[in-house]
């Protein structure tokens, strides 16, 4: 539910003020129906819920535009926008965020400072880099992992894993140091 969560927030905040329907129209637009659970059920699930956990607020209905039942809108609270920047920076500082999870920070990153999320970005990378060193610093000196059966192969794996998120990570922060995107605070 975080990833939807994170989602959610994240449309709602841009939006100011949101009814259901065009949360979920932006999540689409967005694509996060394929690569995350945001389905149109968990949408207006989460809307519901983190109106119970006032996260956000409801506001007074208003009449459909094509003729339909009322809309509810929907406000991010303060303690809402905490959680949504919580995730956030959770999701791009970590090591190891879901790939959903991750994909979502990164397509709200626009709403950090350039420098707020590169700091995170590179905290990211270290820690993968750190976990990359753990996991060859066990092997003994000249360790062919092609003879070490599948065992062999889940380390070969892993290593690749870390050493690819380290390169994407490196590479998104050299593009946000040469000015991808207009960051929070930005004109």
């Amino acid at each position: 539910m975080s990833t939807v969560r994170m989602l959610v927030l994240g449309a709602v905040r841009r939006r100011g003020r949101a009814h259901g329907y065009q949360v979920r129209s932006d999540l689409e637009s967005w694509g996060a129906h394929e690569w995350s659970t945001a389905t149109s059920g968990s949408v207006y699930h989460a809307l519901k819920a983190m109106t119970g956990q006032d996260l956000l607020v409801l506001h007074e209905t208003v009449p459909s535009e094509a003729g339909g039942p009322p809309r509810m809108e929907y406000e991010i609270t303060a303690k809402g926008e905490q959680s949504y920047f919580t995730l956030l920076r959770k999701a791009l500082g970590s090591r190891e965020p879901r790939l959903d999870m991750l994909a979502a920070a990164v397509g709200l990153i626009e709403d950090l400072t350039r420098a707020e999320a590169i700091d995170l970005l590179r905290q990211r990378a270290e820690a993968m880099r750190q976990w990359q060193a753990s996991i060859t610093a066990h092997l003994p000196p000249g360790t062919d992992l092609d003879d070490c059966g599948p065992v062999g192969e889940v380390v070969g794996l892993w290593l690749h894993t870390a050493g690819h998120r380290v390169e994407w990570t490196d590479r998104l922060i050299r593009r946000l140091e040469d000015g991808a995107y207009r960051m929070a605070g930005e004109a």
